[in-house]
């Protein structure tokens, strides 16, 4: 009996874990494959943008995990491209605010960092926008906002 009692106090325990996301709580229409097509950043008092001619980036969104992939369409071969950069990890969607926790990354200095966004939707175009704080990172000495805008990828 004393078993029974202690496994139903460890599961109402991890139940009742503010920690641990429910599915059912991550909005499906992010769900999915999205390519980017437009990235600015906004500082104070301009708006610089963080596309590349000649590159591509998809992200993927699940309830639980999110990739992204970059490379240059022309696979390095032109030295002002990245060849390839490709990083993902753990969300988290709480009182309407997505969080990516950046587990991997071919930028290693960029791993272990948590980055926060709003979601919208509009049509198939999903904009993410958020604020980067560069100076944790040591990229720069402010914190930019990030607009990027990613469109649905059939499937």
């Amino acid at each position: 009996m004393r078993v029974i009692l202690f496994v139903l106090l460890v599961g109402l325990f991890y139940a009742c874990n503010p920690e641990k996301q429910n599915l059912n709580d991550f909005p499906k229409e992010y769900v999915g494959t999205w390519q980017l097509i437009s990235s600015d950043y906004y500082s104070k008092d301009s708006v610089k943008s963080n596309m590349i001619e000649g590159q591509e980036m998809i992200k993927i969104i699940t309830p639980t995990h999110f990739a992204f992939f970059l490379h240059d369409l022309d696979q390095g071969k032109d030295s002002s491209n990245v060849a390839y950069m490709s990083g993902g990890g753990t969300v988290a969607y709480t009182d309407e605010k997505y969080t990516e926790n950046l587990d991997f990354c071919t930028a290693r200095e960029w791993e272990t960092h948590s980055f926060h966004f709003n979601l919208e939707l509009r049509g198939d175009t999903l904009i993410q926008q958020g604020v980067e704080e560069l100076e944790e990172l040591g990229l720069g000495d402010e914190n930019l906002l990030l607009i990027e805008k990613y469109i649905r990828v059939s499937e």
